[in-house]
């Protein structure tokens, strides 16, 4: 449903670190997705991830059923994005910022077949 959290990343700096901190805080397990990637296995729709440059708290992800526009609507409310980017067999994503600089990230489900 458009414009519900649908996804989360957390980042960490020590992915096995902050993995045995959340599975002993909530009793989360995680799957490797891919690299130092882990998808959360039974809470939170989401995942435990590497830091990266700017990438230093959760981030949030909003469901919509059409990227481009929400982004162009985005812009014009005066927010901004970054390009919007496919992730293969996932869908498409844009991490952007409201008109106010607080960061979060749009998704679009790929196509059902």
């Amino acid at each position: 449903m458009p414009g519900q959290v649908n996804w989360i990343e957390i980042p960490a700096a020590d992915t096995a670190k902050a993995r045995t901190f959340f599975g002993g805080l909530f009793d989360w397990g995680t799957s490797e997705f891919g690299g130092d990637y882990h998808v959360i296995d039974n809470g939170p729709a989401g995942a435990i991830t590497a830091t990266e440059d700017g990438f230093t708290h959760p981030r949030v992800y909003f469901a919509t059923e059409d990227i481009d526009a929400s982004v162009k609507r985005l812009h014009k409310l005066g927010g901004r994005s970054e390009d919007v980017q496919t992730v293969p067999g996932v869908g498409r994503i844009a991490h952007c910022h409201d008109d106010q600089g607080t960061p979060f990230s749009l998704y679009e489900a790929a196509p059902q077949n």
